[in-house]
């Protein structure tokens, strides 16, 4: 097994329940513009283990992101917490923490899903197909493309500010760039439906995000969203933007509070 990075943050001496956060494309899980840093509050009661995916943060180099090598990661990393641990994922994240979840749900306390990138569950809604049309079409990224270019690309190109391109993030987007497609991911939906612990699906609304970003990302991750939680039977909470835990982390936070009570 790849030995990925974990980030702890513990105010309760060792005491207390742990959970598991896993992050999305473009960040790491100390990612202070869009990882878990928000959610730190949480760990005076809780322990929160923040993974670095695979070519992430302090997790090492990796020719392919691969969401069932990160779905494996997380099933060793849960089996080593005494009694399991709640979970959490985000984007592509979340779609790791589903498979994991629904390969050793024993190992699982609960189940939270930030707008995750499982198509799967969706692939009949209009909206879902239209994004599969258009990146299947898609000739995929020319060698001849920096990091540095993908990210403006994808965050100018989109009407988003461009984050501060470190080398810790361009090494992010270049492993993102490489990133297995997560809409040839298979999610096992029924293992999660009939699973003994709660699953949550927090999605943002998306109503301000700039047009051509709400059109390519919002409304396919709204529409999984919706299809993940009735499938799973799931709540579904709606908030106020479209980075749910770093724009809205009172509510996200408060969320995951009630969850894992």
């Amino acid at each position: 097994m790849t030995a990925i990075h974990v980030t702890e943050w513990d105010e309760t001496d060792g005491r207390g329940v742990p959970a598991v956060f896993v992050h999305n494309i473009f960040t790491w899980g100390s990612d202070e513009a869009y990882g878990f840093v928000a959610q730190r509050s949480l760990a005076d009661r809780y322990r929160l283990l923040r993974v670095d995916r695979r070519g992430y943060g302090h997790s090492p180099d990796t020719d392919q992101s691969d969401f069932d090598a990160d779905a494996d990661d997380l099933v060793e990393l849960l089996a080593r917490q005494d009694g399991g641990a709640h979970l959490v994922g985000h984007g592509n994240g979340g779609l790791a923490a589903m498979l994991a979840a629904g390969r050793r749900p024993d190992l699982v306390r609960s189940l939270t899903l930030i707008q995750p990138a499982a198509f799967s569950a969706a692939t009949g809604h209009p909206v879902i197909q239209e994004m599969l049309h258009r990146v299947r079409d898609s000739a995929g990224v020319p060698d001849s493309v920096t990091p540095e270019q993908y990210l403006r690309a994808s965050t100018e190109g989109l009407g988003m500010a461009m984050p501060d391109p470190t080398p810790q993030r361009l090494r992010a987007v270049a492993t993102s760039m490489h990133e297995r497609p997560v809409w040839e991911a298979v999610v096992p939906l029924s293992p999660l439906r009939t699973a003994p612990w709660p699953t949550s699906v927090i999605c943002g609304t998306w109503q301000d995000a700039p047009e051509l970003y709400r059109r390519y990302a919002g409304e396919p991750l709204i529409a999984c969203a919706e299809a993940v939680a009735e499938a799973v039977g799931a709540r579904l909470l709606r908030v106020a933007g479209y980075y749910p835990h770093t724009q809205q982390p009172a509510t996200v936070n408060a969320a995951l509070r009630e969850l894992w009570g």
